[in-house]
């Protein structure tokens, strides 16, 4: 097995950072597998192409319109992703389609592949997230794990011998 696990956005744009801080914490505090690969995505779209080749699955986590209220996470599985990623909320997410597009014409588009997102309150330039969407990473965070663990990955907590 082969997983990617990229958090995605920019850290200086608020709420769009989430993506990163989010991958930042499952680093920090989760062993994994050798074969779950985590990836900083930050803004870099197309330039990312290489990291989705020969993967089984991917996993991008992301600020991503929902249309809800800021805080809600939601999953998106895919061939949708790119059709949901076209409701843009910053220039980041224009590579992001690009990228899935390219993905698919060269033939290394994942077999499975999803979208954790959580609904942004705000973009503006600043590197503290809002207070709704920074309550928001530990439940974004557990998504995460919980997909991992569906993925048949053993995850565990640092100085901890619980996992699976």
């Amino acid at each position: 097995m082969n997983i990617a696990v990229f958090g995605i956005g920019n850290i200086l744009l608020s709420d769009d950072g989430v993506g990163v801080h989010t991958l930042n914490r499952l680093k920090e505090e989760y062993d994994l597998p050798e074969y779950v690969e985590l990836i900083d995505g930050g803004t870099k779209g197309l330039d990312l192409l290489p990291f989705l080749e020969e993967r089984d699955k991917v996993m991008i986590i992301d600020a991503a319109n929902f249309n809800k209220e800021p805080g809600t996470i939601g999953t998106v599985e895919g061939e949708k992703i790119p059709a949901f990623l076209s409701k843009k909320l910053s220039v980041h997410q224009i590579g992001l389609p690009d990228l899935l597009f390219a993905a698919k014409l060269t033939n290394i588009f994942p077999p499975e592949i999803c979208l954790i997102g959580i609904q942004p309150e705000s973009m503006a330039t600043s590197v503290e997230m809002s207070d709704v969407v920074s309550k928001g990473v530990e439940p974004l965070l557990e998504k995460v794990i919980e997909r991992l663990k569906a993925w048949g990955v053993e995850v565990v907590r640092k100085n901890s011998r619980i996992g699976k």
